[in-house]
């Protein structure tokens, strides 16, 4: 059956399906050895299959497989039942006999839910640096080097990604990996419209254009609701349309109190969502202060930038001008890092009961954050620096008190002439959406593989140096006392990639669409200044595309499959940004088109009524066509959504008809009853005695006599005939006389 394929690639990973990383590194060699112990018991217990081999830097590798089919083919049948009574399955699951699993990722998943849930819903409860496995560092499976490596010469070839591709993909690494591969090849197609579009406005109009503006809002707006019938068809085709219905509870969840449900009658913990809702209005307090506390080092870098690029003629300007990099380089992830671990602990403050729950929420925290980090520099040029630039800066002159003591006087009482630089808004564009982009890349993919591989030789220096160790006596050297456990000669290879592996850092498919969130809102946002920004993120996309890949195999761990039926928040955020777009856009359009450089720094040329009702009919207008979009595009019911469709019609034609041929099978079989019709001729005053005895003797009533007045069908049709022709008769004498 589906067997092959779940199971491809297994030989050259000595059919380990999974690895789980103990470390044992600074604690109580008898505290780990219990908690190894511990480890290999649950794993026997649920029909696990382990075997311990040395590791790197005080670790262990635990290799875990299903080796008994029977413990793997009730845990799948499981989780069809499951799926199948949440209306994740259209059909019932076959027999537990014949579950097999159909893909390698749902294979892969399923032991990941063996080793992870709970003992009371079928699982070992093994929780990685939680609970009482704080020495468990990681459980991941291994990677398919020769497929690949396949797929890699393959992709590199091609211009867009087949279905087939994408198929691959989720059967690899599970439905949310390979929806945000779908995602990106979506996206990657529709940007050759505003690619070719804005090019062309940018010949033909330059910056600023209103039509590219307009036409730009649409795109955005046809793409989103593009994006949604897409995702409903991936998770028709993939069978996962509706998977949200089936979570687990978090271990950190903490009920209020406990209830017993009145319909089942189990007792389950609940958490009031009035309490929850209290506690997420802190995130309103977050938000300001995450835009003050980042905004503030933003606008400070800014103006001492401007100062000493535009202002500034002393000494060491050569040098002086990396300050604000240097600040902003130090001070933004810094702070950017406390913000997260804040937004981390509210999270875990407001106490969700899923993990969806719980990351969707830290998504929208962190969300601002890059909001912030990621779109204020330009905001700030756009809105502040250049309309009202000329009544700033005087006010920078507080910088130049900072230096008055490092100059000679006459330095010190120059005053510099200040002419603003309008081009410093396309300039900044620029280097968001292209110079930023390329380093983005470099140190998502380059960096991280370079890192690794210069990190993998130190290690190798430092084990030939530690080789032999100085005694302290001149001349004199002893070995190293060799680990205890050697490794086998058939097994060194395999041994030495599985360590290289648990070294990797773990994938986490947020980050990258969080990425390409961000580079759509740059798009939605501030394209209109640069109409070359689709044409930058068209090719960035496509190295994309294959880099992401690259560093799934290469870079990091490969991660456990885990089902999803869409992006997640990321749809919203994105909804989000094409909404700001609108308004952005319209204001920078208004601002910015009447010349080609913008205005020259007097807010005198901006009228505020003007800029506010050109928002407000653009902001409008936008819900308007976003609204037409929609309905139109629910018109169209993509192919998944059709045969899944028809195939739950058949399955109900299919049950209806059994139902009814059981039916008739059993009607059958009925013994045919007693003609009790008797004809109108043997109707006498005798019969019609014994009848009225008959009704008497057994006390009937007269809805049960009305029901008896005739015996069978033969004295109904007789009854019926002779009052239809006792009518035709009396009808024929009126008409004569």
């Amino acid at each position: 059956m589906a067997s092959s394929p779940a199971k491809a690639g297994a030989h050259q990973n000595f059919y380990a399906d999974y690895v789980i990383q103990f470390s044992y590194a600074g604690a109580d060699p008898l505290g780990s050895s219990d908690e190894l112990e511990l480890l290999l018991r649950k794993l026997w217990e649920i029909g696990l299959q382990a075997e311990v081999r040395p590791g790197e830097d005080s670790n262990l590798l635990v290799f875990v497989r299903a080796s008994r089919k029977r413990s793997l083919k009730r845990a799948v049948y499981q989780s069809r039942i499951r799926d199948w009574l949440h209306g994740v399955r259209s059909s019932e699951p076959e027999d537990e006999s014949s579950a097999e699993p159909q893909t390698e990722s749902e294979r892969l998943r399923i032991i990941n839910d063996m080793i992870t849930l709970p003992h009371d819903v079928g699982g070992a409860g093994i929780t990685p640096k939680h609970g009482q496995w704080k020495n468990v560092v990681a459980v991941f499976p291994l990677h398919d080097e020769v497929k690949n490596k396949e797929y890699l010469a393959d992709w590199s070839k091609k211009t867009f990604l087949s279905e087939e591709d994408l198929d691959q993909i989720r059967d690899k690494f599970g439905e949310s990996v390979g929806f945000y591969f779908a995602f990106l090849q979506s996206y990657f197609r529709f940007l050759l419209f505003p690619a070719a579009f804005g090019f062309s406005c940018w010949l033909l109009f330059g910056s600023f254009s209103t039509i590219y503006a307009v036409v730009n809002c649409l795109w955005g707006v046809i793409f989103i609701e593009y994006w949604k019938r897409q995702e409903e068809d991936l998770s028709c085709r993939w069978q996962t349309k509706g998977v949200s219905a089936v979570r687990h509870k978090r271990r950190e969840f903490k009920p209020e109190r406990e209830v017993q449900d009145q319909i089942t009658g189990e007792t389950r913990g609940v958490f009031p969502a009035t309490t929850r809702l209290q506690r997420q209005l802190l995130q309103v307090p977050f938000a300001l202060f995450s835009a003050v506390a980042l905004g503030a080092i933003i606008a400070t870098c800014f103006a001492i930038e401007i100062f000493i690029s535009e202002i500034y003629t002393g000494p060491l300007k050569t040098y002086l001008v990396f300050i604000p990099t240097i600040l902003l380089s130090a001070l933004i992830p810094t702070m950017s890092g406390v913000l997260v671990s804040v937004a981390t602990r509210l999270n875990d403050y407001e106490n969700y009961e899923t993990q969806t729950a719980y990351d969707a929420a830290l998504t929208q925290k962190i969300f601002v954050i890059n909001f912030i980090t990621s779109y204020l520099p330009i905001f700030l040029t756009a809105f502040v620096y250049i309309p009202f630039a000329s009544l700033i800066v005087p006010y920078l002159d507080v910088f130049h008190l900072t230096v008055r003591p490092f100059v000679s006087k006459e330095d010190a009482t120059t005053i510099p002439t200040f002419t603003i630089n309008p081009d410093r808004l396309r300039k900044q564009v620029i280097y968001f959406t292209v110079t930023a982009q390329a380093v983005g890349f470099a140190m998502e993919t380059i960096v991280p593989f370079l890192k690794q591989r210069f990190a993998r030789e130190y290690k190798e220096y430092k084990k030939k140096q530690t080789g032999r160790t100085n005694t302290g006596l001149e001349g004199e050297t002893h070995d190293v006392p060799k680990n205890s456990y050697e490794d086998h000669e058939d097994e060194k290879q395999f041994l030495a990639r599985v360590r290289k592996e648990a070294d990797r850092d773990e994938y986490n498919v947020t980050d990258d669409l969080r990425e390409m969130c961000i580079q759509f809102g740059y798009l939605a946002l501030f394209s209109p200044v640069w109409p070359l920004v689709p044409v930058s993120f068209l090719i960035n996309n496509w190295v994309e595309l294959r880099s992401d890949f690259f560093k799934i195999v290469v870079d990091c761990k490969r991660p456990s499959p885990i089902r999803a039926d869409t992006i997640g928040p990321w749809l919203d955020t994105l909804g989000f940004l094409s909404w700001v777009g609108s308004i952005t856009s319209a204001a920078l359009v208004y601002m910015f088109n009447t010349s080609a450089d913008g205005p020259s720094g007097e807010p005198s040329a901006i009228k505020g009524w003007a800029l506010l009702l050109t928002i407000f009919f653009a902001e409008h207008l936008y819900l308007i066509v976003r609204y037409v979009v929609q309905a139109a595009m629910a018109k169209f019911e993509p192919h998944s959504v059709r045969h899944e469709k028809t195939e739950r019609y058949m399955i109900r034609k299919r049950y209806l008809e059994s139902t009814l041929g059981a039916r008739s099978s059993d009607d059958e079989e009925e013994v045919t009853p007693k003609d009790e019709s008797i004809e109108l001729s043997d109707i006498t005053r005798k019969t019609l005695e014994e009848d009225a005895r008959d009704w008497s003797r057994h006390g009937t009533n007269p809805e049960e006599r009305f029901w008896m007045r005739q015996k069978g069908w033969r004295e109904s049709a007789k009854v019926g005939s002779s009052i239809i022709k006792s009518q035709a008769a009396g009808t024929e004498t009126k008409k004569q006389q």
